[in-house]
């Protein structure tokens, strides 16, 4: 590769950098109104898909690592918005109705919030931008 294909790679790779660290950081702002991080949201929305869902199933679709996963859920547990169960070797989890309440109420606006984002790009921007980036992780994967 040349360096002129690096540099473009480089900057390609920053600019998605800021882009996420940007949704996030004003995703965490807007969750404030809900007493949510993204990371607590992103639970939140996993469980609320499922009835109950493993741990382990969980940590899986998750964007947090393993390691802060435990804490992550104990918080979340502490707020009333899940409870984990014990089924042999494996833990489960669900939304309580407080939690499910929560999911009833901040999953719509949050969704509309974050389609926020891309309403300066067409519909079919939209798609190859979808397709590039699915591109970009089948090749890492």
């Amino acid at each position: 590769m040349n360096h002129q294909s690096n540099r473009l790679d480089l900057m390609i790779w920053f600019r998605l950098s800021r882009i996420y660290n940007q949704s996030i950081r004003l995703s965490n702002q807007h969750l404030k109104k809900w007493g949510l991080t993204a990371a607590q949201f992103d639970v939140l929305v996993q469980v609320g898909m499922h009835n109950k869902i493993s741990q382990q199933e969980l940590g899986e679709k998750l964007f947090v690592t393993k390691g802060n996963i435990t804490q992550l859920l104990q918080k979340m547990e502490r707020m009333d918005l899940i409870e984990r169960e014990q089924d042999w070797k494996t833990k489960y989890i669900s939304l309580t109705d407080e939690g499910r309440m929560l999911f009833r109420e901040v999953v719509p606006v949050q969704e509309e919030f974050q389609a926020s984002h891309f309403q300066n790009l067409t519909v079919e921007e939209k798609k190859v931008l979808n397709e590039l980036l699915k591109k970009l992780k089948s090749e890492e994967e």
